[in-house]
């Protein structure tokens, strides 16, 4: 049955048999029908809703296909020092919280990057103590592979000097071996963040629930979780409640694939809300505390090549066996030397796969983030069909620091156009709490390879590496969609399709690249149900 038809809209359908429409006949959650407004509002019956949407554009609905959502969710209720431009901001905003928080009692925030201060040395505990002598402090950094912390948190986690750095990672130290504060990569990141008091389950899906909202408001209709398995609980008991109104493909972490194992689970079990995707591992660190594994050192760093994770023999033997189990693997690779190694772990993996019979398509591989690759591997991805789940946001917040210290090795960093023309598949997103979760800043940054306040110049970084409008959108619609094995089900606006889609209040394709990033989301429709409209 007919339920909704929307019409006297302008329809970016992404479908190559039917590019554009005025109207579609919704039903059962999925679209029925697509054309002209006298055809399909021909088809209502007596209990149809006819919408007139006033000449607006509708684009399928985005996809998110790199985020933190739990992450998101307790950034809601947490200390805010996201891209501060100081440190004294971001340790007033720690002493307005301290002051209203009792005596030993955490507090936590995210986001604050050395990178955006003039001072760009990284901080220490001791100028967390100044403010918040008798709270235990953990702020973790924008990229999300170092934290800051105070000495009571240093206490909290029985850290002294004597504390040996933990496999993968650092412990940072003075000139003299005293710890200062500033803990490089999850293993010495977890060493106190285990200490602090966690959420429970329904604090974490309350805060789902506000973060849904926002997400609506941006244009999201699905997101790729990389959180833990607390992030799973909290989804399902939105699910539960019946207020889980996004499409989630929820990954395994690497501390958990045993488990999955153990259970059987497969790519893909689940329904069209909420499914399993695949192993996710690290292979290195970040740029922002240069910690990515790189190849030669980092410019001015001569005995620095980054951080590897995970070494080339652990991952191939994960992704080998998470294979075997019916599982494709993704993995975060930053550094030309991350890149190179999980290449090659996945070239060995194709080749067992392909003397078992399994073609690329049942095991969709990815990497995280491609941030730099060498020119011997710029072409690998898309001969190993790998997809290259990007995001085009980095680019535009990194490019400073990646000119800094990678120097001319820069001009093949953060480029999707050139994965997109070896031909891999894209699959955008953010990586939230990291970078905000707005595909329309994501897609203006993948357009122009501008930040919103024009830098670094009007023809944007590294210009020949910008993308047109419709290959960014498929990058947020398309590609997620095929990374999650949905491409039968979302991406495009056709019959047969989960009628998830977008209005918003200008057409993308029709705008000078500088005024993309004032449209504004109108409505957000998910299962053919209206989410959020600018009016609520």
């Amino acid at each position: 049955m007919i339920e909704r038809i929307l019409y006297n809209a302008q329809i970016v359908t992404l479908n190559p048999a039917q590019p554009r429409a005025t109207a579609l006949a919704i039903g059962g959650g999925r679209i029925l029908a697509v054309g002209d407004d006298d055809t399909i509002r021909a088809l209502a019956g007596a209990d149809t809703v006819l919408e007139d949407v006033e000449g607006r554009p509708i684009i399928p609905g985005l996809t998110d296909a790199h985020i933190h959502w739990e992450g998101v969710a307790h950034s809601l209720a947490h200390v805010d020092v996201f891209e501060v431009p100081s440190k004294d901001e971001a340790l007033r905003r720690v002493a307005e919280r301290a002051q209203r928080t009792p005596p030993g009692e955490w507090i936590v925030g995210q986001g604050w990057s050395q990178a955006y201060w003039a001072d760009s040395s990284f901080p220490t505990a001791a100028d967390l103590d100044t403010v918040a002598p008798h709270h235990p402090v953990y702020l973790s950094a924008k990229s999300g592979h170092a934290a800051w912390v105070n000495s009571a948190a240093l206490r909290a986690a029985g850290l002294t000097a004597n504390t040996p750095d933990p496999p993968g990672a650092s412990l940072h130290r003075d000139a003299s071996g005293r710890l200062t504060g500033l803990l490089l990569e999850a293993p010495a990141m977890v060493l106190v963040e285990r200490k602090i008091p966690p959420m429970t389950p329904e604090q974490t899906a309350d805060l789902m629930a506000e973060a849904q909202r926002k997400a609506w408001a941006a244009g999201l209709t699905g997101i790729h979780d990389f959180d833990d398995p607390s992030c799973l609980i909290a989804l399902q008991l939105l699910r539960e409640r019946g207020e889980l109104g996004l499409r989630v493909v929820k990954n395994i972490n690497d501390p958990y694939i045993e488990h999955a194992h153990a259970l059987g689970i497969r790519w893909g079990f689940g329904d069209e809300w909420l499914r399993i995707g695949g192993l996710k591992i690290f292979a290195d660190g970040a740029l922002g505390p240069r910690t990515a594994a790189m190849i030669a050192p980092y410019e001015g760093e001569p005995d620095n090549t980054g951080i590897v994770v995970t070494d080339k023999e652990q991952m191939y033997e994960w992704v080998s066996r998470a294979s075997a189990a019916g599982l494709p693997s993704t993995i975060h690779a930053i550094g030309d030397r991350a890149v190179h190694d999980v290449l090659d772990v996945y070239e060995a993996v194709r080749q067992e796969e392909a003397a078992r019979g399994i073609p690329p398509q049942a095991r969709r591989h990815r990497i995280e983030h491609v941030q730099l690759v060498h020119p011997d591997d710029v072409g690998r991805l898309g001969e190993l069909q790998i997809i290259a789940s990007m995001q085009p946001i980095h680019a535009t917040s990194d490019w400073e620091m990646a000119d800094r210290y990678w120097g001319a090795r820069a001009r093949l960093g953060y480029n999707a156009r050139l994965q997109q023309e070896a031909g891999a598949v894209l699959a955008f997103g953010s990586d939230a709490p990291v970078e905000p979760f707005e595909p329309l800043m994501g897609i203006y940054a993948a357009v122009t390879r501008r930040r919103p306040d024009g830098s670094p110049g009007p023809d944007g970084w590294y210009p020949e590496q910008r993308l047109d409008v419709d290959t960014t959108l498929r990058a947020y619609t398309q590609g997620p969609a095929y990374a999650a094995g949905l491409e039968r089900a979302l991406g495009m606006l056709a019959p047969g399709f989960l009628a998830d889609l977008v209005m918003l209040d200008r057409d993308l394709f029709a705008l000078p690249p500088d005024e993309l990033l004032t449209v504004r989301v109108l409505g957000t429709m998910v299962g053919g149900v209206w989410r959020w409209r600018a009016s609520d």
